[in-house]
């Protein structure tokens, strides 16, 4: 019994490990993008952390309303930090949270019926959106390379070359190590690269010191929410993205413990989800989605049990109580993170194009849908003052590159894959959707 229990305890902790990378990085990123101090920064660290582990909860615990009930674990979606870093940099972060709260009503609203939407994200759409979005995060990574923007010593050779030490050692640790190890080189890039920081005397401790044992979360810690059309259609997009990735994963896991999903086991996943999106928008944490790398970690290991996803929510949400740990990761200096995130980031682009991979290239149809929606997004992105001059009403829709990317290869697909279709060919878009992920 108690070899079981340790055996149990083991494997959570290392889903833990395998996801507290993604987990953390996010709030990292945005915060340091939105310019939080070190007790901000420390705060949101912590509650995502905590968030997770109750995101988690959330969705293995099957019951009449919500929970798939499949050894699932949930974090932080990548997919929506650069909408985040936009959005706050535009309207504050109040408006951010306001976003996130109406994008998980809407998901808590749409669940029972999404099963059946999901014929409309493909992955010609879903593919298209991620690599958008892949894409816009780049110039991020690459400021803090060189230190962060508006540093002092931006683009000393010190950064760069922390930076692309950090890099450096990433790409040896996935070339040489495989399976537990190489899931978390990411992590171990990050730790490796704040300690030789630390040597060269870069990274301040200031703020762990100063950081509390224990704290309660409080709702709304940045103050109330803000609701912008633009910034809430934008989070409802990723919200729907995420719900498409998650579908895929729901079907694998379900392969996986060897139980048949049907549409309302389907529908609790997805109230799950909305769940914990709006009680992340309550308490300053982050939209979530299912974390795939776990799924990748389960096969490993052949543990398929419950109790172990439970373990592992059991443990970030004690981690997200101590702000001192989450007071660790922000001691990790700027060009440090920026050399991880060109291979977090470019991995979204890599994950854009695998969803991409699913589509029948032979149509020129697609390739157009595709063609012009990276091709709007980039370039609302890169010059986002084109549609200045537009109606307002349009231009909720027009000064975010996300939004008038998702948008355009939203209704192209429906222009060229849905109507007139045939439902013989309604069909294998479905089967589609389901194997993208």
């Amino acid at each position: 019994m108690k070899q079981n229990s340790f055996k149990i305890a083991s494997l959570g902790i290392q889903h833990v490990l395998a996801m507290y990378a993604g987990a953390v990085v996010v709030p990292l990123i945005v915060g340091g993008a939105l310019g939080l101090t070190g007790e901000q920064l420390t705060y949101l660290v912590s509650i995502d952390i905590l968030m997770c582990g109750v995101a988690t909860i959330l969705q293995v615990w099957k019951n009449k309303f919500f929970g798939v009930g499949l050894p699932v674990v949930l974090g932080c979606t990548f997919t929506a930090v650069a909408p985040m870093i936009t959005i706050g940099g535009e309207y504050g972060i109040s408006a951010i949270y306001g976003a996130i709260i109406v994008s998980g009503l809407f998901v808590l609203l749409i669940s029972t019926v999404f099963g059946k939407l999901v014929r409309f994200f493909p992955p010609v759409v879903t593919g298209s959106v991620v690599t958008i979005i892949g894409i816009t995060l780049i110039p991020v990574a690459m400021n803090n390379i060189a230190g962060g923007e508006g540093s002092a010593d931006f683009g000393s050779l010190d950064n760069i070359g922390l930076a692309f030490g950090t890099l450096l050692f990433i790409i040896i640790l996935y070339k040489f190590s495989k399976g537990f190890i190489r899931s978390i080189s990411i992590l171990l890039g990050l730790g490796a690269g704040t300690l030789a920081a630390f040597f060269m005397g870069m990274v301040d401790f200031t703020e762990v010191g100063e950081a509390s044992l224990l704290h309660i979360p409080a709702p709304f810690y940045f103050g109330m929410p803000t609701f912008e059309l633009s910034a809430i259609l934008t989070m409802i997009l990723v919200a729907m993205v995420s719900l498409v990735e998650s579908t895929g994963v729901y079907f694998a896991l379900g392969d996986i413990c060897e139980e048949k999903l049907d549409e309302k086991d389907l529908a609790r996943g997805y109230r799950a989800e909305g769940l914990a999106i709006v009680l992340g928008g309550l308490f300053n944490s982050f939209p979530y989605t299912t974390y795939s790398q776990n799924v990748g970690l389960m096969q490993l290991s052949g543990v398929k049990t419950r109790n172990v996803i439970y373990v592992a929510g059991g443990l970030l949400v004690l981690l997200g109580l101590v702000p001192k740990i989450g007071a660790l990761t922000t001691v990790i200096p700027s060009s440090v993170l920026g050399g991880a995130m060109v291979a977090m980031f470019g991995m979204v682009i890599a994950y854009g194009i695998k969803m991409l991979s699913q589509v029948n290239f032979a149509s020129q149809e697609n390739l157009f849908i595709i063609a012009c929606s990276i091709g709007m997004g980039l370039g609302v992105t890169v010059v986002p003052e084109v549609f200045a001059e537009m109606p307002a009403a349009i231009s909720v829709l027009t000064e975010n590159g996300i939004v008038a990317g998702s948008l355009t290869a939203i209704l192209l697909n429906l222009i060229f894959n849905e109507f007139g279709v045939k439902k013989s060919k309604v069909k294998e878009t479905e089967i589609e959707v389901q194997q993208a992920s």
